[in-house]
């Protein structure tokens, strides 16, 4: 007998919360009580960023989802436009770290005002609108800033 289907859903869904996104899809195949278990809301919450409900409201586009564990996968297979399109978000699929990408007006960019060096054009197949693309150039400098605690802040 398999002492894990005496366990309440419940506490099996906190057992696999402290695995990894990857573990619980394969923990999922075993039985029908630990597919419920790894579905939980309580698993995918803690797989989640603790402020994805910020981070999901600063979204150009309206993120759609059922539970958690759908707005998982849907921010881990499909970067999201974030602060009016200056940067790109996903989450990387197997371990729900946080990714960022900065558009090319978020950067500081030597010389990015000089058209010899550099010019601002819209690139249809870009995630932005905009992209910056290189002319010619002698020495490349290029920085940016991403606020690490409490919300954004680009400088």
């Amino acid at each position: 007998m398999n002492p894990f289907t005496m366990l309440p859903e419940g506490c099996i869904s906190e057992i696999i919360s402290f695995t990894t996104p990857v573990d619980t899809i394969r923990s999922s195949v075993i039985s029908r009580g630990f597919k419920a278990a790894a579905e939980s809301d309580i698993v995918w919450d803690k797989f989640l960023p603790s402020d994805h409900q910020n981070i999901v409201s600063r979204s150009v586009s309206p993120i759609l989802f059922d539970n958690k564990e759908d707005l998982y996968f849907r921010l881990s297979e499909s970067p999201i436009l974030l602060d009016e399109g200056k940067m790109s978000f996903w989450l990387d699929k197997t371990n729900g770290k946080k990714c960022y990408l900065l558009s090319s007006r978020q950067l500081t960019i030597s010389f990015s005002d000089t058209e010899l060096f550099w010019e601002h054009t819209f690139d249809a197949d870009s995630r932005f609108p905009e992209v910056a693309l290189l002319n010619n150039v002698d020495l490349l400098d290029i920085r940016g800033k991403i606020g690490t605690r409490g919300t954004m802040a680009l400088n």
